[in-house]
């Protein structure tokens, strides 16, 4: 009797845009898809609809994600905007606050290597770590920007919990 090795089937592997791209679609938000490699989001929050970004590349592999908040820096308020972002970016334990300087726009950025096929949960979860965080901290960026406080100062009066009932 001959014995018969099964063929190896190719599996084919989503491209983590893809992924995205289905995810967001399932929420019913305005997406645009750039290119292979690139997606731009717009994802509405409590405070203001946010701006997201997915960049995928290839040599790394990784995902370059960033999340965008609908307001702008005056330059001259730059240097209480950088003292905030590194004070926030202290409490944070994945990502980081960072500032697209060319258009005075503050944003949550993370990026993640990802090893063999990518799973919606690792999408959806990094898509959540962004959003908890911009909806967190929006108030303390409001604060220094409209509210000519310091860094300090907007971070307690965005960060204070309510006690009791109302």
């Amino acid at each position: 009797m001959q014995s018969v090795t099964p063929r190896r089937q190719a599996v084919k592997v989503a491209h983590p845009v893809d992924i995205i791209e289905d995810i967001i679609a399932d929420k019913e938000w305005v997406y645009d898809r750039r290119c292979e490699t690139e997606l731009a989001v717009e994802a509405p929050g409590t405070w203001c609809d946010y701006g997201m970004f997915f960049a995928w590349s290839e040599d790394l592999s990784a995902l370059h994600f960033s999340c965008a908040f609908d307001m702008r820096v005056q330059p001259k308020l730059m240097g209480q905007i950088y003292e905030l972002l590194a004070k926030l970016n202290e409490r944070l334990w994945m990502g980081h606050f960072a500032i697209w300087v060319e258009e005075g726009i503050p944003m949550f950025r993370h990026t993640i290597r990802l090893q063999g096929p990518v799973d919606t949960e690792t999408i959806t979860d990094m898509m959540e770590l962004a959003m908890t965080e911009c909806e967190r901290y929006y108030p303390s960026f409001q604060f220094v920007i409209w509210g000519g406080r310091t860094a300090e100062d907007a971070i307690a009066s965005s960060l204070l919990d309510t006690v009791g009932q109302a």
